[in-house]
């Protein structure tokens, strides 16, 4: 077993997920509960993660120097690398910030990697800028010279990038050869199926009532039908028509509960609360937490109509309770309605059987429990919908221009063949205003940005290379279709240091 020190980093679980696809079991401990779990738990190696604060910062979260004498291998992880090396004499200074894809030329292959160049994700505003006694540096970028580093005496590793990212070419194998070589681990598939989960579900539950909030995308979907499975009529599910989601999105949800997931479906028509609650609204945060709150009363007014309903379900995944703040050292990045929205007023017991699991692992459980692929591939949409696709104030009008806006998106990648391609696409009313020219007249209105990404787990994304005749075609039409649109722009920022949505 491995053990992974969290100190916070939005992608610290996605070393867990990796060594988890490696076969190799480890667990997240806190900073100042490292030595007692190494003396407890035996480990064979130390992962120390990345995190959003400076070494040399007020508060900044460390670890007890007796880590190191511990002669366990340690792999220190961008802020876990900085923290390393300035414990153990080195230096860290704010002298090169690097966020997204960069290229590293390693200098001496120490991980038998395919190739001496490759790219990876950066995420860090510090660096080393001196190593500690008896490390070498490896690896290189055009800006950071320490960008990967070893101390072979005593089974160090320091990296500046992240290996455990989707989009770092060769990070499943850097991270394996951890494992496996430098740790001596040997691997064993865990166990992440259908089968687990709903026996998981059933022992919690027992005879009392669930009712589980279903908006007809993957996540809640794939929840509703493992706890269908594990409890069968005790099932109720809810789906909350907001206005805020994509046209047609009730039809959907009714047939998938009528054909496709055994299920009793209470349907409730919330629009004007919506709407009602959104006015004047302009804050991302406080959008996101009123949606939140008012979802959960509709689920508990609806939850008082029945005797025995003990539970709240939802398809919460853990990228949204890590963008959430999930651990302790995480910095918030923004409240998913489905977790930071959550009011304190909450008297039913939350039930989340994928909270643990990754876009793509949900999505390998939904098929276990044969589920069509129509479903189990459909792109995401947020909980809040078209409300966090609108900078600034929900209004009607907007909400038709970014409705129809988002149309023509879907259309067109769908006309080209592009839509299966990407894992997200979508339209976004910026709030941002430009001169156009319609009908030899002036014009100053809203500019749309088009996003269309490619990832696997949600955590790291790079943009989708979509060619020039398809934004010119989507462009087209939604400054001649959409009133009071002046332009549209195309979102080519990866992830990080953009996340998925704009708010």
């Amino acid at each position: 077993m491995i053990i992974i020190v969290d100190f916070g980093s939005q992608l610290t679980h996605l070393i867990g997920r990796r060594l988890r696809q490696i076969g190799v079991s480890c667990t997240f401990v806190q900073p100042e509960e490292v030595i007692e779990v190494i003396n407890s738990q035996k480990p064979s190696g130390i992962i120390l993660s990345g995190g959003p604060a400076s070494v040399y910062a007020d508060h900044a979260p460390t670890i007890d120097l007796a880590v190191f004498d511990s002669k366990l291998p340690i792999f220190g992880i961008c802020y876990g690398w900085q923290l390393m090396a300035n414990l153990l004499g080195g230096e860290v200074n704010n002298t090169q910030k690097e966020y997204g894809p960069e290229t590293i030329t390693f200098s001496t292959n120490v991980f038998k990697l395919p190739s001496k160049k490759s790219t990876v994700y950066m995420s860090h505003g510090d660096t080393v800028t001196k190593l500690p006694d008896d490390f070498i540096s490896i690896g290189s970028t055009l800006s950071v010279k320490n960008a990967a580093v070893i101390n072979s005496k005593n089974k160090f590793i320091g990296m500046q990038f992240h290996p455990e990212a989707d989009h770092t070419e060769y990070g499943l194998e850097i991270l394996t050869h951890f494992a496996l070589i430098i740790c001596g681990e040997v691997a064993a598939p865990l166990d992440i199926s259908s089968k687990r989960l709903v026996k998981l579900v059933k022992e919690k539950v027992g005879p009392r009532q669930v009712i589980c909030a279903v908006s007809g995308g993957v996540d809640s979907t794939v929840a509703a039908a493992v706890i269908a499975k594990a409890i069968g009529s005790q099932l109720i599910c809810v789906y909350v028509e907001s206005g805020l989601m994509r046209p047609g999105t009730q039809q959907r949800v009714e047939q998938i509960f009528a054909k496709v997931v055994p299920a009793k479906l209470i349907v409730i028509d919330a629009q004007k609360r919506f709407m009602q609650s959104l006015r004047q609204i302009t804050d991302p945060e406080q959008k996101r937490k009123i949606i939140g709150k008012l979802y959960v009363d509709l689920f508990q007014e609806e939850a008082k109509k029945y005797s025995d309903v003990s539970f709240l379900a939802q398809g919460t995944i853990y990228s949204d309770v890590i963008e959430s703040k999930g651990s302790r050292h995480a910095s918030k990045i923004k409240s998913h309605h489905n977790v930071g929205g959550l009011p304190e007023s909450l008297t039913l017991t939350l039930l989340e059987p994928l909270r643990e699991l990754y876009k793509d692992e949900v999505r390998s459980v939904g098929r276990s429990l044969g589920l069509p692929e129509e479903i189990v591939e459909q792109q995401p949409v947020p909980g809040p919908g078209y409300a966090v696709r609108i900078r600034g104030e929900v209004t009607p009008a907007r909400l038709q221009q970014v409705k129809q806006a988002d149309e023509i998106v879907v259309e067109e990648m769908r006309k080209s063949k592009w839509y299966s391609r990407v894992f997200q696409c979508f339209a976004v009313l910026t709030g941002a205003y430009s001169t156009a020219v319609k009908g030899d007249e002036r014009v100053f209105a809203e500019v749309v940005a088009i996003r269309a990404y490619e990832s696997r787990d949600i955590m790291t994304s790079q943009w989708a290379r979509l060619p020039y005749d398809l934004l010119q075609a989507m462009a087209s039409r939604i400054v001649n279709e959409v009133p009071n649109i002046s332009r549209v722009v195309y979102d080519i920022t990866t992830k990080p240091p953009a996340t998925m949505e704009w708010e």
